[in-house]
């Protein structure tokens, strides 16, 4: 397994919700983001750490269940393991969960690279009252077993200085013998493998593999290989479905899942019999058929209410001394080209200190909570009824609850369904979803102006509008969705450092990538204000933005920075009137203000999301959403000239 490589790969891989990234961002730091929720970590991620001296490449992978490829957030894991062959493996199980965990971990072993088991949440077994021996499962596995609580940083040293050893030694681990049919069925394709085949890992592995994939796609792959080596795949598959009378694929999982119990009932004990615990009962509550969805209106209300708290008195604070020195500037620099300049920067800084960053470091905290908490896993079993609905299914929540934040991982996690048809429909939706920049434009204008109630109607409005486009979107679409079950993870209590991870995380992208765009765009605007450009776009804009939407002629411009990053909008909006934060509402009415708000949430996704739906879909799809959300914006805005 030499390579070429500077530093050595080890890698991080797990089944959904071990721990497998919390522990990631133990050892690396600030590297990556963490979430409790099924299938959040879509792309891996890599970071160059030190230890003792010696700086090893790790990289975290997506959370599987096996090593069979059936979504493609697994197949960029799996390229890591049989194609750029890492030279360690560190796996890592959820102890509370070990019996069903140790079934990859056995998978794991047969691909023969240098291991370690990392047994992480330790602390959640001891509460179940499951006590396990790591030494006796490492004399099991033939692989050092270290016991690991990422939340608490605790076992990381002795892992890392096990990850060194196991470097140095490159000691391969031993396979589990399987039932005598078994190994012969595998022995005897692992003869007739060709020279010239493919070889993943090793003979056995690659011998397994041929036996246990889907059949369609074996013969796909085989088309071209010799008849012998078919003939044996082909005999032992007969051979272990004839004489257990199940697929072939299943009797191989049959093994692993019987050796995995087996280990499990060695190496633990359960020390008291299961009695209902706090996390059971307060289940029971929070996922109640009833009062789980009274206790998620009542959740989503504190969500609302806490930010405007928190938000509305802190950006008054701020308005006010921003506001007299932008009167101080203009007393000062006149009305020349210097003072157009000078104020579009300071609009743009001004505006994401006053007004964007209030709003948007409270929706970072509380969603970052709600998520380290578990409680939007919880989320997503109780829309999922509303998902069936809409023609969709259980993995298809996730990306939604992603969207919140960010509409671009969202549409990036989309990897995850198996189906090319939910992904596309979700993907469409996702934009309608209102993120973090669109719920800083709802709670900065509409809570701010109108009221929070308004803008907790509004937020309602918007989840009843992605409901009744993915039922219209459905009916596009002639296949079904697969089902699927939503795996639920443990309540946990959240950690501060790994809210901050986040917050930091979204706030240095921000800072990065957002802040900049504001800022140049003020600065842009400003200047065509000099030069009067603004007035002629506006001019040709005018038919969309005077007429259809009854807005003030000065906001067409805005709706094409729009397109760069909503924010934008809400910044470029008081610079357009030439008029401030506070005498907003003397311009402008309130029918103008949530005409705007709805016309700016709906219009086109901002230009990263358009990117990303490009990239995962394609051309095609891309402009499909463009025009979908564009259209559904005017039509919207209409209604509401019409209602309000």
């Amino acid at each position: 397994m030499a390579n070429n490589k500077s530093y050595p790969d080890v890698v991080f891989i797990g089944q959904p919700n071990c721990g497998k990234s919390t522990l990631f961002n133990a050892v690396a730091g600030l590297k990556a983001v963490t979430s409790n929720f099924p299938g959040t970590t879509v792309k891996h991620t890599h970071s160059k750490v030190n230890v003792e001296g010696r700086i090893l490449n790790i990289i975290d992978l997506p959370g599987l269940y096996s090593l069979n490829p059936s979504d493609e957030a697994e197949k960029v894991a799996l390229s890591h393991l049989f194609v750029e062959k890492p030279d360690l493996i560190i796996n890592v199980l959820d102890a509370s969960i070990l019996g069903r965990s140790l079934e990859m971990t056995l998978e794991l072993i047969e691909l023969e690279y240098p291991m370690i088991v990392a047994l992480n949440m330790t602390d959640l077994a001891e509460k179940k009252g499951i006590n396990i021996d790591a030494e006796k499962m490492e004399k099991i596995l033939k692989v050092p077993v270290i016991s690991t609580i990422a939340s608490h940083g605790r076992g990381l040293k002795e892992l890392m200085k096990a990850a060194i050893k196991s470097l140095d030694e490159k000691r391969s681990p031993v396979t589990q013998e399987w039932s005598r049919d078994v190994e012969e069925a595998v022995l005897d394709v692992e003869k007739s493998i060709p020279e010239d085949f493919y070889i993943v890992a090793n003979k056995r592995f690659t011998a397994i593999k041929a036996i246990e994939i889907e059949k369609r796609f074996f013969m796909r792959m085989l088309a071209e290989i010799s008849i012998p080596f078919r003939n044996a795949v082909q005999r032992a598959r007969d051979k272990l479905e004839e004489r257990h009378n199940a697929p072939a694929y299943e009797v191989i999982e049959a093994e692993r899942h019987h050796l995995a119990l087996k280990i499990f009932e060695i190496t633990s004990k359960v020390t008291r019999g299961k009695s209902i615990g706090w996390q059971e009962r307060v289940d029971d509550v929070i996922m109640h058929p009833f009062l789980g969805y009274v206790i998620l209106l009542g959740v989503f209300i504190g969500f609302f209410f806490i930010i405007i708290r928190v938000a509305g008195p802190l950006e008054e604070l701020l308005l006010g001394p921003l506001s007299s020195i932008r009167e101080y500037l203009s007393a000062t620099l006149g009305t020349g080209i210097l003072f157009y300049l000078v104020d579009g920067l300071f609009q743009g800084v001004g505006g994401g200190i006053a007004i964007v960053l209030p709003y948007f470091i409270p929706l970072l905290f509380l969603m970052s909570l709600l998520e380290d908490l578990g409680y939007l896993a919880r989320v997503g079993f109780l829309m999922d009824v509303f998902m069936h609905k809409m023609g969709l299914h259980g993995k298809s929540v996730s990306p939604f609850i992603l969207g919140f934040g960010c509409n671009v991982p969202a549409i990036l996690s989309t990897r995850i369904l198996e189906s090319r048809r939910d992904k596309i429909m979700t993907s469409l939706l996702i934009p309608f979803i209102p993120c973090s920049a669109r719920t800083t434009i709802i709670l900065a204008l509409v809570a701010f102006y109108l009221g929070p109630f308004w803008a907790l109607g509004f937020y309602l409005f918007n989840m009843l509008l992605v409901g009744l486009l993915g039922k219209i979107l459905s009916l596009f679409f002639k296949t079904h969705s697969p089902g699927l079950i939503l795996e639920i993870p443990s309540l946990k209590i959240p950690s501060l450092m790994n809210i901050w991870r986040k917050i930091y995380f979204q706030l240095k992208s921000f800072v990065q990538f957002a802040w900049p765009i504001l800022i140049a765009g003020s600065i842009v605007l400003g200047l065509m204000q000099f030069f009067h450009l603004d007035a002629s776009l506006n001019i040709v804009l005018a038919p969309l933005v005077e007429g259809a939407l009854g807005l003030p002629r000065d906001l067409g411009v805005t709706l094409i920075f729009g397109f760069l990053r909503k924010e934008l909008s809400l910044i470029m909006m008081l610079q357009a009137l030439g008029t401030d934060y506070q005498s907003l509402m003397t311009i402008i009415s309130r029918q103008q203000l949530i005409v705007f708000t709805v016309f700016i949430s709906f219009f086109i996704p901002c230009l990263s999301t358009v990117a990303m739906l490009w990239k995962e879909l394609g051309r095609k799809w891309a402009f499909i959403s463009m025009g979908l959300n564009t259209s559904v914006a005017i039509l919207l805005s209409l209604l509401v000239r019409l209602v309000i």
